[in-house]
């Protein structure tokens, strides 16, 4: 009997490379649904991240955007870029109102000299000749000068004095009103003496600036409002007064 010839069995190759490629396809898609495989798609915060690296900002600037910017501000083109608002204010003046009026407001001139015989140091000075008033520093120098109105009555003499008493109000013996009052002597009747504004009677003023320079007063002397407020501030207790003729 005659035994039946058996062809050797060959691998098929081609079909096995294949099959192991199409398994190795579907493995790795499966992998890549469920996480294993890192996915090749770029990050949302792509952009944001390259601008807060500083490495990938110098090698490219103009493509990193700020990431203060607003999505508007960052797609606008350089001719659209955002505008500042003029912002609208609102400008109010302040003018002070004060029981002297208008006249308030004088021009300054240039003040004489120290009358002789006015003493030294720091130290206010009243001349009854010239009606005036000046404010000396400890340096000698003159920090004021203006007209003011003394007496009418010789009730004040010539001489040096001391600052004793002072009033923010007070009321004369007549019954008018004054203000910033500071008191250095008094008269041969015991009424204080000293520098204060310009006295009110039945709420009218009892004289005009423009009488500054004038002896008016029963024995003080008046000052406008403003001076006042400067003798006031300088004349403590104690300060040097001095009365030439």
């Amino acid at each position: 009997m005659v035994g039946r010839h058996t062809a050797p069995v060959r691998p098929r190759w081609g079909r096995i490379g294949a099959l192991v490629g199409s398994l190795a396809l579907t493995l790795g898609a499966v992998l890549g649904a469920v996480g294993v495989l890192g996915s090749t798609e770029e990050p949302a915060s792509a952009e944001v991240s390259v601008a807060l690296d500083p490495a990938a900002a110098s090698a490219d600037p103009s493509s990193v955007a700020s990431p203060s910017a607003s999505p508007s501000e960052a797609s606008a083109p350089a001719s659209q870029a955002p505008t500042e608002q003029p912002v609208e204010q609102s400008v109010e003046q302040s003018v002070e109102q004060t029981d002297e009026g208008p006249e308030e407001e004088t021009a300054s001139v240039a003040s004489p000299a120290l009358p002789e015989g006015s003493g030294t140091g720091r130290r206010a000075v009243f001349s009854e000749s010239e009606q005036r008033v000046w404010i000396v520093g400890g340096a000698g120098r003159v920090r004021a000068s203006y007209l003011v109105s003394g007496s009418t009555l010789d009730n004040l003499d010539p001489g040096t004095y001391e600052v004793f008493s002072r009033s923010r109000d007070a009321t004369g013996i007549d019954g008018s009103t004054m203000g910033w009052f500071v008191r250095f002597t008094r008269g041969p009747s015991g009424a204080a003496i000293g520098f204060h504004d310009l006295p009110f009677f039945d709420g009218e003023r009892v004289q005009t600036l423009a009488q500054l320079g004038t002896p008016l007063s029963h024995g003080c002397i008046r000052q406008k409002r403003s001076d006042a407020r400067v003798m006031w501030d300088f004349a403590q207790l104690g300060t040097t007064v001095v009365v030439t003729a």
